[in-house]
């Protein structure tokens, strides 16, 4: 590949649609190009500003292991960019098997990113001790210290949640700590029903919003998608559609998610949901038919063991309209371009 066509397909990455629509406007080469309006009704209210997100890195105990370098890859993404971002998202899964030494080698890689960053939990992160290690090491890094979370910033909303908790299958079993966790980490599952973030988070959410006005843009940052993707693979929450609910009365919702390793794009009333890819591998689309825009990056190349992995980030602009563009690790996401256009 010469670097003219090289750049070619980066710059390409950089389209946007038409601004001002409150949903996916634009799907270029398989790369989710949106612009988001979460802002429309503050006006002024709002400064521009632009927020990163990355997810899903997975981390294991050995030393020098290839998600490591990932995950450094995507800082580095991060640390990179032109207009450097006010804070950085987490979205869960720092770890594999949920050991404190995984979840401490994830920390020591993200102190390396130049700005802030907050951070929410997956089910890798949580299930060998129920988030003791996660919060020692990481809830420092939240407002209140706690996996749930919200915050204002420059006239936006944005709120945190562990989405991925589950009612106690584990004492009656009698299982270890590591065989609790072992069941956790399946993809087909879980063990104790579609995770969600249950009763005492839902009555933060009520309470959290209940002094804001309906014209006050929100962003919701959760490990897995607030709607019903595909919950055989856990690819939902169970109490999304109370989340969705109590997010109801409001204009604009924009919900962030992870845990689904690809981009994905979908909205349900008022919400709009945006999947971040991971830094540590790409699943593929379930292989069925399902009621959610037909926006997909193409399959993962496997002779590239960065295809289908990055960051995302979405970006205020001087119109006050966010453009939400996902940052691959590699070009080969996009298929072959020429004069602009795909051959």
């Amino acid at each position: 590949m010469n670097s003219d066509h090289s750049n070619s397909r980066r710059n390409f990455l950089g389209i946007t649609g038409k601004a001002g629509l409150s949903t996916l406007v634009a799907t270029a080469a398989g790369i989710n190009l949106g612009v988001i309006d979460l802002v429309h009704a503050q006006g002024k209210k709002v400064q521009p500003f632009r927020f990163a997100m990355i997810s899903d890195s997975h981390l294991f105990s050995q030393a020098n292991h290839k998600f490591d370098a990932q995950l450094e890859e995507a800082v580095d993404q991060v640390n990179k960019m032109a207009v450097q971002p006010d804070f950085v998202l987490y979205g869960g899964d720092v770890a594999q098997n949920g050991t404190e030494d995984q979840l401490a080698k994830g920390k020591k890689i993200l102190a390396k990113l130049k700005p802030k960053y907050v951070i929410i939990p997956g089910e890798h992160d949580w299930y060998v001790d129920m988030g003791t290690a996660w919060r020692g090491l990481y809830g420092g890094n939240n407002p209140g210290g706690k996996e749930f979370w919200s915050f204002d910033h420059k006239g936006v909303h944005f709120i945190g949640m562990n989405s991925i908790l589950v009612k106690d299958f584990w004492t009656a079993a009698k299982l270890t700590p590591k065989e609790r966790m072992e069941r956790m980490e399946m993809l087909e599952g879980p063990w104790g029903g579609l995770w969600g973030v249950q009763e005492e988070q839902l009555e933060f959410l009520r309470k959290d919003v209940a002094r804001l006005g309906p014209d006050t843009p929100i962003v919701v940052f959760t490990h897995s998608p607030l709607w019903d993707y595909y919950p055989r693979w856990g690819f939902g929450t169970a109490d999304g559609a109370d989340i969705r609910n109590i997010l109801g009365k409001f204009e604009n919702v924009m919900s962030f998610h992870g845990h689904v390793h690809q981009t994905i794009y979908n909205k349900i009333g008022n919400l709009a949901s945006v999947g971040a890819m991971s830094t540590s591998w790409p699943w593929p689309y379930p292989d069925v038919p399902l009621a959610f825009p037909q926006s997909r990056m193409y399959r993962a190349d496997p002779g590239d063991e960065t295809d289908g992995m990055g960051s995302l980030y979405a970006s205020l602009g001087e119109t006050r309209t966010a453009v939400v563009q996902h940052q691959p690790f590699a070009d080969s996401l996009t298929p072959w371009m020429k004069n602009g256009f795909t051959a």
